[in-house]
């Protein structure tokens, strides 16, 4: 249960972090905006690091996959293409259209245990709960282009 309370508080803050990347990128541009979000967590996270005990930095080097230490340029990626979804759509139309792509990857990943994932089993019924969400997205976005 605590699992998904967790995920809906990432959920609410992914869609506030973006709102704020955007508003910031329309006083600055969208690589400033993201440069200052990327240094921000930076220090956010060494002060965390410095509160929580600080496990050695030099377990980094048993990564494996080595690929997934690509997150924080991944990182910055994702921010620029929120801010630049949230800008063209809105905020609540990237913000559907986002977390749909994300189940389809996690599911996409899951299904051939990509990246050092555990591998699932194949799901008809995640498939069709994903093709009713995307339905779903094309009924949010004809809904709010009429007023």
């Amino acid at each position: 249960m605590a699992g998904f309370f967790i995920a809906i508080i990432s959920g609410a803050l992914m869609s506030i972090q973006g709102v704020f990347n955007t508003g910031v990128t329309k006083s600055s541009s969208i690589w400033v905006a993201a440069g200052f979000v990327q240094i921000t967590a930076f220090i956010t996270c060494a002060v965390m690091w410095f509160m929580t005990g600080r496990p050695e930095l030099k377990g980094l080097l048993n990564v494996e996959p080595k690929i997934a230490l690509l997150g924080g340029v991944i990182g910055a990626f994702i921010t620029y293409t929120v801010v630049k979804s949230m800008s063209a759509l809105g905020v609540a139309k990237a913000e559907i259209t986002i977390v749909i792509a994300q189940i389809a990857a996690a599911y996409i990943i899951e299904l051939f245990g990509l990246f050092g994932s555990r591998k699932a089993e194949f799901s008809l019924m995640k498939l069709v709960g994903i093709a009713i969400s995307i339905v779903g997205i094309v009924i949010f976005n004809l809904c709010g282009n009429k007023q």
